[in-house]
């Protein structure tokens, strides 16, 4: 017990440190490279440094020095400076390829919790200089790579895991050129203000609940014998004493039965109430669950969730409207 608490404890400073470096770079970044929907990248927004192969192609130079000195061999001396004058010139091409491209988020694409989400972003630059090996990415996950050769502009699309549900801000996006040899990299971090809805994980909470409900306003179907007084009828044998309009009959008229009904509501409503007893999380991903199997059977639906009443219909709009009521139902994580 005690080994494994000063075993935490000792890296505890190691996890503060950490996290206030990162902190520290954020608001370095937010003020050098603000967040826009739309960047162009310049000298001040571009960072370059030699990747693994550059330093490795810098000890062969310094190998082939070593060599050529040693042997007094011309020859090599004349590789070695011709390495270095590629090495040296390197860096400005690198640099140029990034410098003046201009990104565009064009929108992003819904996605449910535990799933990718997207963005479509445009990419572009002006001139007639070509751009080539660009790569855009959110670190860890794969990127995507365009080339500006025949075209001055392209849409990319760029994809992010997202874990919970509601608005989810992407992290800055990554862009970076190896161009020409993959001797330097250049590279970027950008905010485009990207913005996902994230909706509930679905999971199954078995079939639709397509039983009769109590009917709200003038919807529903009108059925004998309910709670609620319709009117009066004329008296017949077997009708209940308790019914019995007695004052209308005490007034000199004839003989009246109070006739009930009730009105139920055949419609599907995916109520909150029907999971009583429930996860605040699990309820949404099981509503979440019936309307897409609802839209599926095409069967109109409504949606129930406390202070959120969405009518039954059908059809992309209506879903979109249902799914996104889910994903911002604010009691998240209660």
């Amino acid at each position: 017990m005690n080994h494994s608490s000063s075993r935490s404890a000792s890296r505890n400073p190691l996890r503060m440190l950490a996290e206030s470096w990162r902190n520290l770079t954020q608001r370095w970044l937010s003020r050098r490279a603000p967040r826009a929907r739309a960047i162009t990248l310049n000298h001040s927004r571009l960072f370059i440094l030699p990747t693994r192969a550059g330093l490795g192609f810098l000890v062969v130079v310094v190998l082939l020095w070593l060599l050529g000195t040693n042997y007094e061999n011309n020859l090599v001396f004349a590789l070695t400076f011709l390495l270095v004058s590629i090495f040296a010139v390197l860096p400005l091409h690198t640099f140029a390829n990034l410098t003046g491209v201009h990104l565009r988020l064009l929108g992003t694409r819904a996605a449910f919790a535990g799933d990718f989400a997207e963005a479509e972003i445009n990419v572009s630059c002006e001139g007639r200089r070509e751009r080539e090996w660009l790569e855009l990415s959110w670190p860890p996950e794969q990127g995507s790579r365009v080339d500006l050769c025949e075209q001055q502009s392209a849409d990319v699309c760029i994809s992010l895991p997202v874990v919970k549900r509601g608005r989810v801000q992407a992290p800055r996006l990554r862009v970076e050129s190896r161009f020409p040899l993959g001797l330097f990299c250049c590279w970027s971090r950008i905010d485009l203000d990207v913005e996902f809805l994230v909706y509930p994980r679905p999971i199954s909470a078995g079939p639709l609940p397509l039983g009769e409900a109590i009917a709200e306003g003038e919807f529903g179907e009108v059925q004998r014998g309910g709670d609620d007084y319709a009117a009066l009828k004329p008296y017949q044998a077997g009708d209940s004493l308790r019914h019995v309009a007695w004052k209308q009959y005490a007034a000199g008229r004839d003989l009246y039965s109070k006739d009930y009904e009730r009105r139920t509501d055949t419609r599907l409503w995916l109520d909150w109430d029907l999971l009583d007893g429930r996860a605040v999380e699990m309820r949404l991903s099981n509503l979440c669950d019936w309307a897409l199997q609802a839209e599926k059977q095409g069967i109109a639906y409504g949606l129930r969730l406390p202070g959120v009443s969405i009518e039954p219909a059908l059809g992309p709009e209506h879903q979109q409207r249902v799914l996104q009521a889910l994903a911002l139902y604010p009691e998240r994580g209660q």
